[in-house]
């Protein structure tokens, strides 16, 4: 199968308007390192314990989180105290809801901020004037006992009313070895797969009526990872293949399990992934222009730009050698090695 090389279009619009630049991240760090100060001044200031760890997790730990008009940045950092540090003055265990009621009370004794935190069913959320916001989740630290003499730790989420085994630093680990892995076997296998989560997310919020219809980040990074088609040096074509077999993957269920939990990311029928199936069927119709055998770049380029919603690929400078590319001839995907020479990996 022919189709129409836009690889350096598409590269430069990753770059350039889908994932975030040092600058984005650093105010970031920034806006995170002072969440974590005021809770720590809170909690002091009430005379409460301190938790023994605070870890980033979701999207930003795991460097797929994507560029915003609204700066709408959900920034999750995980709180992590000792049981017995997570008890009243009478020495009861603090209830799921009471810990983030704890929590939320640290962070507000700051009355810099406008918005308040609020308490969330599974964090304490700060809102930031400039559309941040930043996500903490509590947890709380057990000590298991897997023998006479061994221990390790568990963890478990305030989740609602009760406590719920949870880490979401495991899911960070998940995401990371597996780029690590896919980069062990292919050079540069598992940097294309971020790229093509970052440019699978951009695309499920380009629209801002589809930002709260659309699945959750992770569910698309599962399916994206779980049916990743490289190509080497063509992230145009990776993202088309993968986007093929997470179509027909989902057309014959949306079931998706979690990466690590027993717990699923979708059931079968789950109406925001049904939605996100949807809009990527229409994706695949639009960009089927690719595969005529005398599509033009134009056509290509505008094709593109109706996936992403944007006008940024149609008003890049033609490159060099006229209006035409080279045509990629795809060959099935069939290992994860390099084939014949044609430069794919799966």
């Amino acid at each position: 199968m022919s189709v129409f090389d836009c690889s350096s279009e598409i590269s430069k619009f990753h770059d350039e308007k889908v994932t975030l630049g040092e600058r984005e991240r650093r105010d970031m760090r920034e806006r995170r390192d002072n969440g974590r100060t005021r809770l720590q001044n809170g909690l002091d200031e009430a005379g409460q314990a301190n938790p023994k760890m605070i870890h980033s997790q979701g999207s930003y730990q795991m460097r797929t989180m994507v560029q915003d008009a609204d700066c709408d940045y959900d920034i999750d950092d995980g709180v992590y105290f000792r049981v017995e540090d997570l008890r009243d003055r009478y020495g009861d265990d603090l209830t799921p809801l009471k810990a983030r009621e704890r929590v939320c009370d640290a962070l507000t004794r700051d009355r810099r901020f406008e918005n308040p935190a609020e308490v969330h069913n599974n964090c304490v959320r700060q809102q930031y004037q400039a559309g941040y916001h930043i996500d903490m989740p509590v947890y709380r630290i057990l000590i298991e006992h897997a023998g006479t003499t061994e221990e390790r730790e568990a963890y478990e989420l305030a989740s609602g009313d009760t406590w719920e085994p949870s880490d979401a630093r495991s899911v960070t680990r998940w995401f990371k070895d597996t780029i690590k892995e896919l980069n062990d076997e292919v050079d540069g296998a598992g940097s294309q797969l971020r790229r093509l989560v970052r440019l699978t997310k951009a695309f499920a919020r380009s629209r801002d009526e589809w930002k709260d219809r659309t699945t959750s980040g992770i569910t698309i990074s599962r399916i994206m990872v779980d049916e990743f088609r490289g190509v080497d040096g063509r992230d145009d074509q990776a993202l088309l293949d993968t986007w093929k077999a997470a179509d027909y993957r989902l057309t014959r269920s949306t079931h998706v399990a979690h990466p690590v939990n027993s717990k699923d990311l979708a059931e079968d029928g789950d109406s925001k992934l049904c939605f996100f199936r949807e809009r990527l069927a229409e994706a695949l119709e639009t960009l089927r222009v690719l595969e005529n055998h005398d599509c033009t770049r134009n056509e290509a380029r505008a094709a593109w730009d109706k996936v992403f919603n944007t006008t940024y690929i149609g008003n890049l400078p033609d490159p060099q050698g006229g209006e035409r590319s080279a045509f990629f001839i795809a060959t099935e995907n069939k290992s994860d090695t390099r084939d014949d020479g044609n430069g794919r990996y799966g």
